[in-house]
């Protein structure tokens, strides 16, 4: 037997996995570019939220029917890839349903891959009908232009077809199975509840066709599947690998604690403090920033950058959004796409300048996102209650915000007058202490 299609496979397998680890390594350099954040408390609490939320989908189904079919489509192409293991090995070594020893099992476990199968293609068709026939509003907002207006189909033409090549796959297999004579190495193994109803389009045919259209589907659907792992780094679905270690890293607090600047807590304790002498170095030149808030994606954490990986598109965060409802430019799903194309853009400048990045006169304030959007937002959290893997444009958002205020002095007029008020008066309004209480004296 001839090993030349064994070192075939070999090297597409080692093109395949090298390309997608390289991608890997460059996203997680991206991701360490933010500032750094402990996220190692309560670790019990923290695999509790990845098991019930990455894992278990309990936010998705929140909405029924999107969440039904997600499931179905999530599991279903997961468990199918079990397969994967067994190609790679039959794709190394030559063999056949190397795993075929299982016997009942392996029915069972080949039979279920295919009910799975038929099932995706159910659910891919009704989301494909749900974006493109019926156009639900949140996946046609003005952010949701070219590329990423069209990825969502890409992946769910990309799941058609490996599917089908699976089902096809399967079908050729079993015809061959079931020959008088037995062809190559095709023994009897595996159960085809869906795929044996696809194998009379084979009768009278030639076998050596037959087998010629098995190994085609083989390799179109194992090159398929290294080709879906490395689009996920340009795509929006790479939330699939990222879901996990996002919910795990994600802020335990309750929605709606505004964390403090530990550098201004300090500084407000010292002013407080009758024995500190107010021109005193700090005690720990560390504590103090370089800069108060976040300009560009260098100033936020490396949690946040790993929730602009993550996030999914999907717009239930927008479709929530108080701000946006009203007609305001405001879009949570905008601040996280945003986010991440300027981080890639970080990134791509890193690469062409050896490891160091060149400043480029552009940052994520402004250039990507304006400080309209920013003061559009209410504070009131709906976005981060919405998302299905944990993520919070809020805390984005404010840390933005406390860039323009602290450094900028770029606050709304409204919020100057408030500040100016509290800072003299003592109220956010504009009248003397001493007045306040006249209101008693009123008839």
């Amino acid at each position: 037997m001839s090993i030349l299609p064994n070192i075939l496979f070999a090297i597409l397998l080692f093109l395949g996995i090298g390309y997608f680890a390289r991608n890997v390594k460059k996203l997680i350099r991206n991701i360490k570019l933010g500032q750094d954040v402990n996220r190692k408390d309560n670790a019990s609490e923290r695999w509790k939220n990845m098991v019930m939320i990455a894992l278990g989908q309990s936010k998705m189904v929140k909405r029924p029917i999107s969440g039904i079919l997600h499931i179905i489509v999530y599991v279903g192409f997961i468990i199918i890839n079990i397969e994967v293991l067994e190609i790679i090995i039959d794709g190394l070594t030559g063999t056949h349903r190397v795993f075929s020893f299982l016997g009942g099992l392996y029915d069972v476990l080949i039979g279920s891959f295919e009910v799975l199968a038929l099932l995706v293609l159910v659910a891919v068709v009704v989301f494909w009908i749900r974006r493109n026939v019926v156009k639900i509003k949140r996946f046609w907002k003005p952010e949701m232009e070219g590329f990423a207006k069209n990825d969502a189909n890409y992946i769910l033409y990309f799941e058609v077809v490996l599917m089908s090549l699976f089902l096809f796959m399967n079908a050729a297999d079993y015809h061959l199975q079931n020959l008088p004579e037995v062809f190559g190495h095709y023994h009897q193994a595996g159960s085809f509840p869906i795929s044996q109803f696809i194998a009379p389009i084979f009768d009278g045919m030639d076998s050596s066709i037959v087998f010629m259209i098995e190994r085609i589907t083989w390799w179109l659907h194992i090159t398929g599947i290294l080709v879906f792992l490395n689009y996920l780094y340009f795509s929006k679905h790479l939330h699939i690998l990222l879901a996990f270690p996002n919910t795990y890293f994600a802020d335990l607090n309750a929605k709606g604690k505004i964390d403090n600047l530990e550098s201004v807590t300090n500084e407000v304790k010292m002013m407080m403090d009758p024995s500190a002498d107010p021109f005193a170095a700090p005690a720990n030149p560390d504590a103090v920033p370089a800069k108060f808030g976040a300009s560009d994606v260098q100033d936020l954490n490396w949690v946040q950058l790993l929730n602009a990986y993550t996030c999914t598109e999907c717009g239930r965060c927008t479709s929530s959004c108080p701000a946006n409802l009203t007609g305001k430019k405001l879009s949570p799903r905008k601040i996280m796409m945003d986010t991440r194309d300027r981080l890639e853009e970080v990134g791509k400048n890193i690469d062409l300048n050896k490891g160091v990045f060149v400043e480029d006169g552009k940052s994520l304030l402004n250039d990507f996102i304006t400080p309209e959007e920013l003061w559009a937002c209410t504070s009131c959290n709906a976005c981060v209650e919405e998302c299905p893997v944990n993520i919070s444009p809020l805390s984005i958002i404010m840390d933005m915000r406390r860039y323009l205020v602290m450094e900028q002095s770029a606050a709304p007029m409204e919020l100057n007058n408030m500040m100016t008020n509290i800072e003299n008066n003592g109220a956010p309004w504009q009248y003397n202490q001493m007045d306040r209480l006249n209101w008693k004296n009123e008839d």
